[in-house]
């Protein structure tokens, strides 16, 4: 595992998703330090010294994946004053601070295994999605439930990895959507009207007890989508949660 560390970061671009949510890109000033799919990093927009103290900052999950050594990636939506800031003073250009990696919300395989995210909670899978095998032995399901079509911002990458990777699905949970029609990107079968439920997502599973399955998102979500697992008999060991605000 690597060593944490620190270095300077700039600005390459922002990316508006509209509703306040927005994907960063960061050229780093080194090559970026070795981390699992999962993991996270610090974000500071003050300026530090070496010598002090870190400034305020604020945890986001890598959404690039570990072999992009030359750039780092971040989605967020504006929720609390540090993200309203980072909304408010973010400009191509603009130095920040990193310090990375941490966490240990990391996919294990060998089993089946069932992602559950909300919104931005996407990014704590994208890295892990990037790195399936072709030839991966189990199965991987992926719940990813959004409030409008709009806001699927990884779908693209998604799809993707479901084309490369035979032994992925992906099924995405569309909260409101505003016209009724179905996607015509994607497979009807895929896109479900309503929030992330285990409800929805249940006769989509091949052997839903033999599963582990990782939760990202809300905690409404993260809640909801727990407590109904264990209402169904799935064990709290084979739950794993990644909380955040």
């Amino acid at each position: 595992m690597a060593l944490n560390r620190k270095f300077r970061c700039e600005v390459k671009r922002i990316i508006p998703h509209g509703e306040r949510v927005y994907t960063v890109i960061l050229q780093p000033e080194c090559l970026v330090p070795r981390f699992r799919p999962g993991q996270f990093l610090h974000l500071a927009l003050d300026a530090y010294e070496p010598t002090g103290f870190w400034p305020e900052s604020r945890v986001f999950s890598i959404a690039s994946a570990p072999s992009e050594r030359d750039r780092l990636a971040i989605t967020y939506s504006v929720r609390g004053r540090f993200t309203a800031r980072m909304e408010a003073n973010l400009v191509e250009g603009l130095q920040v601070w990193v310090k990375m990696p941490y966490g240990h919300f990391t996919v294990e395989g060998g089993i089946d295994v069932v992602l559950v995210a909300g919104g931005t909670g996407i990014t704590a899978f994208t890295a892990f999605l990037e790195t399936l095998e072709p030839g991966a032995p189990y199965a991987v399901t992926l719940a990813y439930g959004v409030r409008t079509r709009e806001l699927l911002i990884y779908r693209d990458l998604v799809q993707r990895c479901v084309e490369r990777v035979p032994s992925l699905a992906a099924f995405y949970f569309v909260e409101h959507n505003a016209d009724g029609r179905p996607d015509p990107q994607v497979d009807s079968t895929q896109e479900i009207s309503g929030r992330v439920s285990v409800a929805g997502l249940w006769p989509n599973l091949h052997r839903p007890m033999e599963a582990a399955y990782y939760l990202s998102g809300p905690p409404a979500m993260l809640q909801t989508v727990s407590l109904d697992l264990r209402a169904r008999g799935v064990g709290v060991e084979a739950i794993h949660i990644d909380a955040w605000d």
